[in-house]
C-alpha cells in the first residue's frame, strides 16, 4: 500500500485531465461523512471521475484503483468557509467611495465578477481543509477600521464589493457566491446565493442613523420591488411613480421578495435579531443570521422560526453595546435549542484557515463533535443551496475531500492529500514556500540577491 505522500505524487504526476479521470481508494481510513453514514471506523471511499463512486466500512477497491493507505488517518468533507472573503480581497474590486460616486447599484452588486482565483490567501484556506468558500460582499467596519465585533477587520471589509461610504444610504451589500477553491479550474460552483444586508449599529447609520428607519425603509423598498414586479411594462415606458431603487437593484431582490433567496443578515445584538425575525415574518422573507453574538439569548425563537445562524464561536469579547452578550457556549446553546448553526472562522479571508480551530473550541464549550463539524460542511452547504454537490461525503457529490494524520479539529493534525472534484491539490503555500526559501541561516545572502 502506497503512503499518502506517495500517493499525492503519484496522482500528481497524472496531470490535472488524467487524475480527475483516475479511479481512487483511500482504504484504512476514520471516515467522518457528515452525511447519513455518520462516522465510520475503518472505510474505504472510492473517488472515479471526479465524484465520490462509493464510501462505507466493506466497499472494494476497484480493479486498477490508485490506492491510498490511510493508516488510521481521518477522511472528511472539504471544509466550508461561511460569511468568507476569499477571492474578493487582496486585488481591491471596488474603491471604497464608490457607492457615493455610483448610487444606483447596492443590491444588484454581484461578487462572482469580483472573483481573483490567484489570491495567496487561498492555498492558505486549503491547508486547514476549506475547499468551498461562501463569498458574502460587505460594508465597511464603522469608522474605516478595527473589528466589528465578530472577526471582521477593515483590511478584509474595504477590499470587497457592495458599500463602503459613511455617507451612503444603500442598505445592502450585494449578492454572494458559492465557490470551490481548487488549483487552475474554474472557481464558481453557484451564484446569486445570499442577499447580504448589515443591521444593527451598521444598518441604521447606512439608514441614516436609527435602527427603526432602516426597517421602515426595507419594508418599503420591499413594496417597491413588489410594485415593480408587477408593473415592468409601465416602469419600462416611464409610465410608473418613481421608486426607491435602481432598475438592476429591483432586479436582484426578486428573488428576496418571492423567497427564492435568502436574506443574510448581519446583526448581533438580540433585539435586533427579534426585529429581523419580525420583519421576516412580516414580509415572508427567507433570513440567515450572521454574527449572532447575542443569538443564545433568542435561540428558541430563532429555532421555532428555523433561521440558521452563522457565528464565530470564539467571539466573547464585549467589544461593542452590541455584543455585550457574548459567550464561548453560544454556538453549543443554538445548537442545543434546535437551531442550524454554521461556524466561521476569524475574519473574511485572512484566517479563514481557523474554521477548523473555531469548530474545535465550540466542541471544548459544550458543542457536540458531529454537530461541529457539520456546521463546517453540510450544514453551509443545505443552507446556502449547493448540498446536492459538496458538504458531506456520499456517492454521487464531488469528491471534495482532505485526508488529516489526525482529527480534524486538532491544531497539530496536518492534510496528507487534499482532494477538490477530484483533482489533488499542492500541499503548500506561499508562506510555505518562503519559509523553505530563507530557512538556511547559513546563506551569506538570501537568494533573491545572490546576483
Amino acid at each position: 500500500m502506497r503512503r499518502p505522500a506517495a500517493a499525492l505524487a503519484a496522482l500528481l504526476a497524472l496531470g490535472a485531465t488524467s487524475a480527475q479521470a483516475a479511479t481512487v481508494a483511500i482504504t484504512n481510513a476514520r471516515i467522518l461523512t457528515a452525511g447519513p453514514q455518520g462516522e465510520i471506523a475503518q472505510g474505504t471511499v472510492v473517488v472515479r471521475d471526479g465524484k465520490i463512486a462509493a464510501v462505507g466500512p466493506s466497499v472494494a477497491v476497484p480493479a486498477g484503483a490508485q490506492v491510498l493507505d490511510a493508516k488510521g488517518g481521518v477522511v472528511a468533507p472539504g471544509f466550508v468557509a461561511a460569511n468568507s472573503l476569499l477571492g474578493a480581497i487582496e486585488i481591491g474590486q471596488m474603491r471604497s467611495e464608490a457607492t457615493v460616486d455610483n448610487p444606483e447599484l447596492s443590491a444588484a452588486f454581484d461578487i462572482q465578477y469580483a472573483l481573483n482565483t490567484d489570491s495567496f490567501l487561498i492555498p492558505v484556506a486549503r491547508l486547514g481543509g476549506i475547499t468551498t468558500a461562501v463569498v458574502t460582499p460587505r460594508p465597511a467596519s464603522p469608522g474605516g477600521g478595527g473589528d466589528d465585533g465578530h472577526g471582521h477587520t477593515a483590511v478584509d471589509d474595504l477590499t470587497a464589493g457592495g458599500g463602503a461610504s459613511e455617507n451612503t444610504h444603500e442598505i445592502f451589500s450585494g449578492q454572494a457566491a458559492v465557490i470551490q477553491l481548487g488549483q487552475n479550474m474554474d472557481p464558481l460552483l453557484k451564484a446569486k446565493v445570499a442577499m447580504v444586508a448589515p443591521f444593527g449599529d451598521r444598518g441604521a447609520q447606512l439608514a441614516g442613523g436609527a435602527r427603526g428607519a432602516q426597517i421602515v425603509l426595507l419594508k418599503t423598498i420591499l413594496q417597491d420591488v413588489r410594485a415593480y414586479r408587477a408593473n415592468r411594462a409601465a416602469y419600462e415606458r416611464a409610465g410608473y411613480r418613481d421608486l426607491s431603487l435602481s432598475k438592476a437593484d429591483l432586479e436582484a431582490l426578486i428573488p428576496v421578495v418571492e423567497g427564492r433567496m435568502p436574506l443574510v443578515a448581519v446583526a448581533n445584538r438580540a433585539s435586533d435579531i427579534r426585529a429581523i425575525l419580525k420583519l421576516a415574518r412580516e414580509e415572508n422573507l427567507k433570513v440567515v443570521i450572521s454574527g449572532a453574538a447575542e443569538g443564545w439569548r433568542v435561540a428558541s425563537e430563532l429555532a421555532q422560526a428555523g433561521v440558521p445562524v452563522i457565528v464565530n464561536p470564539i467571539q466573547d469579547r464585549p467589544v461593542s453595546f452590541e455584543a455585550l452578550g457574548s459567550t464561548l457556549e453560544n454556538a453549543a446553546r443554538l445548537q442545543a435549542a434546535g437551531v442550524t448553526v454554521i461556524l466561521e472562522g476569524q475574519g473574511g479571508a485572512h484566517r479563514a484557515h481557523e474554521t477548523r480551530y473555531n469548530a474545535g473550541n465550540a466542541v471544548a464549550y459544550g458543542m457536540p463533535y458531529d454537530a461541529a463539524l457539520k456546521a463546517v460542511t453540510i450544514n453551509p452547504a443545505r443552507v446556502f443551496g449547493v448540498a446536492n454537490r459538496v458538504g458531506s461525503l456520499e456517492p454521487g457529490k464531488d469528491a471534495d475531500l482532505v485526508v488529516w494524520s489526525g482529527d480534524p479539529f486538532e491544531p497539530l493534525s496536518r492534510p496528507h492529500m487534499i482532494l477538490v472534484r477530484g483533482e489533488p491539490q499542492p500541499l503548500t503555500s506561499r508562506q510555505i514556500e518562503l519559509r523553505d526559501r530563507y530557512k538556511d541561516l547559513n546563506r551569506s545572502y538570501p537568494p533573491a540577491y545572490s546576483k
